[in-house]
């Protein structure tokens, strides 16, 4: 237990309202169905681990004797009490984030960060019209991905929505006020909505269900938070003086991986992507019908200009309904003809495919109504409507493309046995960009005629033709994972244009590995010296950093180090190049994926390398933490766009050598230490199956990806994500400290704390990389990963866990050393209280966790259904508790 552990904290009075108020109507529904007895068990266990977590170890005892005698039909309704109460207080606490009635509302955090951005940037002179273009030009874009971090079901995610949004109503009326009665019946109703349904999945969703949840997203926050975000920017820059954004600025826009990453997921196929590419095209005509149709009973009025007359005719009365009812047609048609597509059939609808054709007559509306003087109608909801074309276009989220790169070289392979060429696959890589170069400039067809190709490379083929379509329109790249060479890259634009997709579709090597990091840069440099790709990229380049995988493969250390160092070889070789170049962040949630608050990542990044702009993806379940609302959307998307503006405008200053220096020794010794742990301690693998519930997350159907990338195996063989979420279920939190233990107690041991304080103090990306360390060692508890490990792993294998929590304990001292404080969170009061609330009810879902495992593992052939579904539940409940799964 961490020494900031079992401390009480004050909350906000009015979020503590607003738990208490939640779980008190929790309690009520929970009574209804079983009982008072029910209700008081649930509530001492929760009594009993809170004295516990403030240090009674005779408490924690006896809460440990009752759990391991608690009868199965007790089991289910305890674990379900504790998760649903840690998914209220998570809606309490984000909904309160952006109450105007908070304590030191005045003081909005977003709010100063960008006003206080906005007065350093006039200081240096950037003002009026550069400001406004400068944040027009942000080119920002976050990618939503479906990787199977989000546990909690739709259906349950939407009663959560309107949960928050009747808490807001409650903030907006005044205590005395007759409709909070009803608000607080409706609320209770919906919690009771939500007792009695199922919170696991008992189907795998597919790769189209993962991409409608997606357009929900965007349908249920985005389409209002965009349009609301740029209207209080162009407020911003008013009260300075500047210039509004520009009507069409989209700072920000959406992409997705939804339906498209096929990456290691059989799932995703051809026909998959065909369908979602059409669904999106369908759900955006449906938005902006909507939209047209509210515009129809606004712009009622009479006068127009001469150019709005002339389109919609001289002898109307109402031009501007008479403008958008054509444009209402048109959607209608888009509808028709998408629904149709996205079923494989043909349509004869005409249907909108340019997005010129939607926002022309909008323009044309909105310059009308200006020049009749009418500016207010004209920058309310049309200038919305306008503002979300610019961002979410006829396509409304643009599709990414990901596939392995042996996939193609496999294609490659059989096309060149069938033609007698030899093996492609034994080539040297000049050999290979020899061939490809002059097939790309060759006028006969790549692909036979007569060819029968196998049922895995016709799947590669078959999406490419997918992407020859209108539906490939709505497609933003394609991305290869695990490139190495730049044979890699010109295999794919060579399939392409045999398939007959448009010229210049961005193709984007991925960079996973921590070898493939190290060499990313060299890589790209022999491919912008290939004269032919030069021309055919058009002098831009988009780049894929890899966190996961880096941090599996080399321990988070090394692979933060590898990665900044990749970005910064990158970007110098494009400059020497004369390539734009836009680097993708591949970040996860976790920290061991990379995750933590955007602002802090952005701005730790080698200086200039978002020079470019900045695309990143959001995973899982923190696209709902960061977007599920539109004002708390609003608030991440301005976070967003303070920070690349900060780091362009207001560049830190590089690293100075000896920080380099070290950090490289660090990164060395990190590398080794973890590896020689996970790859090289003979029981290493044996202890994390049995310590951790890793086995049993494929029972939980989280996503339409298999958790692994083949069967049987090590942690090679294991997703990112599971990897990460296993050492979270049970607290030991290893992916994201292993390695940097023993780096920074060796660089200590040698004399060196005030040069790692110094780097801390005055270094962005170190000081960044040990405030996250920071936050992930006080998630973790070695009491709870002990009780794991008593219960759970044989006797032989005890003597590694007992040192891994002697590393976890010696990291901790470690970090507060480094970084001069006595508890860890000192200075984060807010993440202290978060947990402070959530510890009592977490704590007891992992001990029943804990002891679901053993009874399971007893005897397999005899599982109850109360516990396979109980130990569910305690996964999703942990997942709620720590807030990120993986």
């Amino acid at each position: 237990m961490s020494k900031s552990q079992g401390k009480a904290f004050e909350l906000d009075p009015l979020l503590r309202d607003k738990v208490r108020l939640l779980g008190k109507l929790l309690g009520q529904t929970i009574e209804g169905q079983y009982g008072a007895d029910m209700l008081t068990r649930i509530e001492d266990i929760r009594k009993q681990a809170k004295k516990a977590r403030q240090g009674d170890t005779a408490e924690r005892d006896r809460l440990l004797a009752l759990l391991k005698t608690m009868p199965e039909d007790a089991l289910l309704p305890v674990v379900r009490g504790f998760n649903q109460f840690l998914n209220l207080a998570n809606i309490a606490e984000q909904q309160h984030g952006i109450s105007w009635r908070r304590e030191n509302v005045t003081d909005d955090e977003v709010e100063q960060m960008f006003i206080g951005l906005l007065d350093r940037l006039q200081q240096k002179g950037i003002n009026g019209i550069d400001l406004s273009s400068q944040i027009a030009a942000a080119n920002i874009e976050l990618v939503l991905t479906a990787h199977p971090t989000e546990i909690t079901r739709r259906t349950l995610i939407q009663k959560y929505d309107l949960i928050s949004r009747l808490l807001q109503k409650r903030d907006d009326l005044r205590e005395d006020h007759p409709e909070l009665k009803t608000i607080d019946k409706r609320i209770e109703t919906v919690i009771e909505e939500i007792w009695h349904t199922d919170e696991i999945r008992q189907v795998r969703p597919t790769a189209v269900d993962e991409a409608k949840w997606g357009f929900a997203v965007i349908e249920n926050s985005l389409w209002q938070a965009v349009p609301g975000l740029l209207r209080n920017l162009d407020l911003d820059l008013r009260a300075r003086g500047a210039t509004p954004l520009p009507l069409t600025a989209a700072p920000v826009r959406f992409s997705s991986w939804m339906g498209g990453d096929r990456d290691g997921n059989p799932n995703v196929t051809s026909d998959v992507t065909r369908e979602v590419l059409y669904l999106a095209r369908w759900m955006a005509a449906d938005l902006f019908l909507r939209d047209i149709e509210n515009l129809g009973m606004q712009l009622s009025m009479s006068e127009a200009s001469a150019e709005l007359k002339k389109f919609t005719g001289e002898v109307s009365h109402e031009p501007y309904r008479d403008c958008l009812h054509a444009l209402r047609e048109r959607l209608l048609q888009t509808k028709v003809w998408a629904a149709a597509k996205a079923k494989g059939q043909e349509s004869d609808a005409e249907p909108l495919q340019e997005e010129d054709e939607l926002l022309q007559p909008l323009l044309l509306c909105y310059e009308s109504l200006k020049s009749q003087g009418l500016d207010e109608i004209a920058d309310a909801g049309l200038l919305d409507t306008i503002r979300r074309v610019a961002c979410f276009g006829l396509t409304l989220v643009r599709l990414d493309v990901r596939q392995e790169s042996t996939r193609h070289a496999d294609v490659l392979a059989e096309i060149c046995d069938y033609y007698g060429m030899g093996d492609y696959h034994s080539w040297s890589e000049e050999k290979k960009q020899e061939f490809l170069l002059a097939e790309l400039q060759s006028k006969r067809p790549l692909i036979p005629n007569r060819w029968q190709p196998s049922d895995a490379v016709k799947e590669v083929l078959d999406t490419m033709q997918v992407l020859a379509t209108r539906a490939g329109d709505g497609v933003s790249c394609y991305i290869i994972s695990m490139a190495s060479e730049p044979s890699d890259v010109l295999s794919v634009v060579l399939l392409l244009q045999a398939c007959g997709v448009r010229d210049h579709m961005p193709v984007v090597p991925l960079f996973e590995t921590l070898g493939d990091l190290e060499q990313s840069a060299p890589r790209m440099e022999k491919l912008w010296s290939v004269d032919w790709y030069r021309e055919y990229s058009l002098g831009h380049q988009q780049v894929m950093i890899g966190y996961s995988d880096s941090s599996k493969d080399a321990g988070q250390l090394a692979a933060v180090w590898a990665q900044y160092r990749a970005q910064e070889a990158l970007s110098q070789v494009a400059r020497d190049k004369g390539i734009k170049l836009r680097l993708f962040h591949g970040r996860g949630g976790s920290v061991g994926r990379g995750g933590g608050p955007a602002h802090r990542a952005i701005l730790s990044q080698p200086p200039g390398s978002v020079a470019g702009g900045l695309r990143v993806t959001e995973q899982g379940e923190m696209i709902r933490f960061k977007f599920g609302l539109p004002e708390v959307a609003k608030r991440n998307l301005k976070i967003y766009i303070s920070s690349v503006l900060e780091a362009n405008l207001l560049p830190p200053d590089s690293a100075r050598p000896e920080w380099r220096e070290l950090m490289e020794q660090l990164a060395g010794d990190g590398v080794k230490s973890y590896r020689a742990m996970v790859r090289d301690t003979e029981d290493f693998v044996r202890y994390f199956r049995a310590a951790t519930p890793e086995q049993e997350l494929g029972k939980l159907a989280l996503g339409s990806r298999p958790a692994r990338r083949r069967s049987g195996g090590g942690i090679e063989t294991l997703r990112a994500i599971p990897w990460i979420f296993a050492w979270t279920q049970m607290r030991l939190m290893l992916p994201a400290w292993l390695g940097s233990d023993e780096a920074l107690a060796k660089v200590i041991d040698a004399g060196k704390l005030e040069a790692l304080q110094d780097m801390y103090r005055q270094w962005p990306f170190f000081r960044t990389y040990i405030d996250m360390l920071e936050m992930v060692l006080s998630k973790s508890d070695s009491g709870i990963a002990q009780y794991y490990e008593g219960r759970l792993v044989e006797h032989e294998l005890q003597p590694l866990g007992s040192q891994l929590r002697t590393r976890l304990n010696t990291m901790r001292e470690l970090v507060l050393k480094l970084k001069e404080q006595q508890e860890l969170l000192e200075n984060n009061i807010a993440l202290q209280q978060s947990l402070s609330v959530r510890d009592p009810y977490t704590d007891p879902l992992h001990y029943l966790q804990a002891e679901l495992l053993y009874r399971e593992r007893q005897d397999q052939d005899v599982i109850s259904e109360e516990v396979e579904r109980a130990l569910k539940v305690t996964m999703a409940g942990i997942a709620a508790g720590m807030r990120n799964t993986g």
